[in-house]
């Protein structure tokens, strides 16, 4: 947990409910020293690396209604990317044309993400400002964040700003492998069942033969 995840995440709410499940001794200690330090928290190594490895996310936003909004987000591996130490953007693909997430962020800039890594159970929560940039705004910006091999459109991207984040237990994560990641393992078992039958083909024309 970085610094100021406790201090972001642990309102006076929800610190009523530590205390009455026996957690808040521990977790005020998170958010007194996410208080004390000013600033916002600056991703690691390991983070970046993570992120750097994603092929989608989770968005969440707020209307000015103040519903919540979560979003699947999703592209190449390497389309969600580490500007720097405290900035993550992303280029934001046509979709559906609801645009709820871009709405969103016109009256209220704060975001969280969860980036999934089903494969090995892990998976990184992020708070953070975001902001809109168009083509408008900056093209060259969003060509930084066009993929030449993937076939979509990119309408804009969306720059964030973290301000904390925070590993996440393992604990009801089920298991997931794409078709990419299966493929390694799949492609010799498809190869020996190729033969089998092949075999096993060779096999019936001999026994077919008179004589």
């Amino acid at each position: 947990m970085s610094k100021h995840y406790g201090a972001i995440a642990f309102t006076d709410a929800v610190r009523d409910v530590q205390h009455r499940y026996g957690s808040d001794a521990f977790y005020d200690r998170k958010r007194v020293q996410g208080k004390a330090v000013p600033g916002t928290d600056a991703l690691t190594d390991d983070e970046k690396d993570y992120l750097a490895e994603r092929d989608s996310f989770y968005l969440a936003t707020v209307s000015e209604t103040g519903w919540p909004y979560v979003q699947f987000r999703g592209g190449p591996v390497g389309f969600l990317r580490v500007v720097d130490d405290r900035t993550i953007g992303w280029a934001d693909f046509r979709g559906n044309l609801q645009y709820i997430s871009t709405g969103n962020l016109g009256s209220n800039d704060r975001v969280a993400l969860i980036a999934m890594d089903y494969v090995h159970r892990r998976r990184l929560k992020i708070f953070g400002h975001a902001r809109v940039v168009t083509a408008e705004d900056d093209s060259a910006l969003i060509d930084t964040f066009a993929d030449p091999g993937y076939d979509a459109v990119v309408e804009r991207a969306v720059l964030v700003t973290v301000e904390a984040f925070d590993w996440n237990c393992p604990q009801h994560i089920t298991t997931r492998f794409s078709a990419a990641e299966l493929e390694p393992h799949l492609v010799p078992l498809q190869r020996e069942v190729a033969a089998l039958r092949a075999e096993n083909a060779q096999l019936r024309a001999q026994l077919d033969q008179p004589g």
